[in-house]
């Protein structure tokens, strides 16, 4: 929503958007709607910022996308964003075919302006069992206790989140195994690792976009924090870091 106010108040006049969805496609039935809610979501939002926004849904398990499906056009300013979906992707350690850095190959080879990244600050893809069970442990701990500032427990919007989003994922992370195992969250280290052999180089982030976020998060709770490392925004509750930013091209 952000970006699409910024960009339907240039002084050129806003640009023409397309933008093109990918979900898994079962996601409409364990969801609800899947797809078709960003659709409304964004002609919401082109009517009432007046810029043109074209979407594209593709209903299919990210490993499969190719290029074709995107429907990439000539002269096009392409970016791609990763919310909070990458770690969904098997890696190496699940499928030789190593599908994780073969989504990151396909993307470079589009030529993108920019990519970002945006992941859980947490180590549980490979990590032992009793080890990954004690950091999910400390890192939903703190989710809970974040949200326990920003929204009362019998909130019907926080027994969704948590029934439907946080529970699922706790519960596949510590209790599934191999292929059945979808939640493996890597730390941003390795993130960075993975982007930089494909051919990536990180984009230095902007003051003006920290200093708007840290003013965002003071209006929720003193104890969240916005810290800039490593080329990264860590996001963090306390003294445990929860989310990892980044841009890279």
């Amino acid at each position: 929503m952000t970006l699409l106010q910024a960009l339907a108040a240039r002084p050129c006049g806003p640009p023409h958007v397309r933008i093109t969805g990918i979900d898994d496609p079962v996601s409409r039935y364990a969801r609800g709607e899947g797809l078709e809610v960003v659709r409304k979501r964004l002609a919401m939002m082109s009517e009432k910022f007046r810029i043109p926004v074209e979407f594209h849904g593709v209903p299919v398990y990210a490993p499969d996308v190719t290029r074709d499906m995107l429907d990439i056009r000539p002269g096009e300013a392409l970016a791609v964003n990763f919310p909070l979906q990458l770690h969904h992707t098997a890696d190496e350690s699940v499928d030789l075919n190593n599908p994780r850095d073969g989504i990151l190959r396909l993307v470079k080879s589009l030529s993108p302006k920019v990519v970002t990244l945006v992941e859980q600050e947490s180590n549980t893809n490979t990590t032992p069992f009793f080890n990954r069970f004690i950091e999910t442990l400390d890192y939903y701990l703190a989710i809970f206790e974040s949200i326990d500032v920003t929204l009362p427990r019998n909130s019907k919007e926080r027994i969704n989140v948590e029934q439907h989003c946080l529970a699922r994922d706790i519960v596949n992370i510590v209790a599934c195994e191999g292929k059945e195992r979808v939640e493996r969250h890597e730390l941003f280290g390795k993130w960075k690792s993975r982007l930089t052999m494909a051919g990536f180089r990180q984009c230095p982030l902007s003051s003006y976009v920290n200093s708007v976020i840290r003013s965002l998060l003071r209006c929720y709770s003193e104890h969240y924090t916005l810290v800039e490392k490593d080329g990264a925004m860590l996001l963090a509750w306390k003294n445990r870091n929860l989310i990892s930013a980044s841009a890279w091209h």
